[in-house]
């Protein structure tokens, strides 16, 4: 190779990676707890593929909905639920038509202990146990779903004492892990995200006893204007991340 062609390369080779840099953006997204981890493999992916940073705010989807009225800096929601989404669509914080489903979570009693929990639950009724933690129903649907399955097995009053109440899903998780409780609602994800050796004793709440837990996606008015924004929930809409979803222990659309 001469030295003209070489000099040629180096150019092309700079002209590249600038051109990478000015393109790659920001994307800030709301996202619900039960998600985070899910939604760290998607962001390494969409990074992988675009060259675009995900930062990803993790919490209740009640307390993202008030920060978002309060002019909090997200582009995009990720919620647990299909009614916070539809909400803000519905007070003009989000860009119209963007909203989707991304997931459908299941909901499981889960202990660290081996063999404390029954495949039926009939733990609950027996109340050999000291704490049982939920995430809050007044902010987390996943601890709206507890309460719904406590209620209808006729337990919820007799549990209530023994309650310990997280402000999402990810810390009633961390209750049950660290056994500062002894069983908790939690996201079958959290489960099976788990090494099989720490996996527990788990029973799968069958749908019946709780609203689904249909999780959807929105563009919020900030991102309307962030193209990588837009990539990122395209890309969640695509056969690769539904079939991982799908694996992770959610159910998709």
């Amino acid at each position: 190779m001469s030295s003209g062609s070489a000099v040629r390369g180096v150019v092309t080779l700079v002209l590249t990676l600038l051109a990478g840099a000015a393109s790659a953006a920001e994307v800030v997204v709301a996202v619900a707890a039960n998600f985070a981890k899910p939604m760290e493999e998607v962001a390494a992916r969409f990074k992988a593929r675009t060259g675009h940073e995900v930062r990803l705010s993790v919490g209740a989807t009640g307390t993202f909905y008030r920060q978002i009225v309060n002019g909090a800096p997200f582009d995009a929601l990720l919620a647990a639920d299909a009614e916070t989404p539809q909400r803000l669509e519905a007070e003009h914080r989000s860009v119209p038509g963007s909203r989707f489903t991304y997931a459908v979570g299941r909901l499981v009693l889960w202990s660290a202990d081996t063999g404390r929990v029954d495949r039926q639950g009939r733990v609950l009724a027996g109340g050999q146990f000291a704490r049982l933690a939920i995430a809050s129903p007044d902010l987390a649907p996943y601890g709206r779903a507890a309460r719904s399955v406590l209620m209808k097995l006729g337990v919820w009053e007799a549990v209530r004492p023994k309650l310990v109440t997280g402000e999402n899903v990810n810390q009633t998780f961390t209750f049950v892990a660290t056994k500062n409780a002894d069983l908790g609602f939690v996201a079958l994800s959290q489960v099976k995200s788990l090494d099989p050796s720490r996996a527990g004793s788990m029973w799968i709440i069958p749908t019946e006893l709780h609203e689904p837990l249909v999780q959807d996606a929105v563009l919020l008015e900030k991102g309307k204007d962030n193209t990588a924004a837009r990539e990122l929930l395209d890309f969640m809409r695509s056969a690769e991340i539904r079939s991982h979803l799908i694996q992770l222990g959610y159910a998709t659309p």
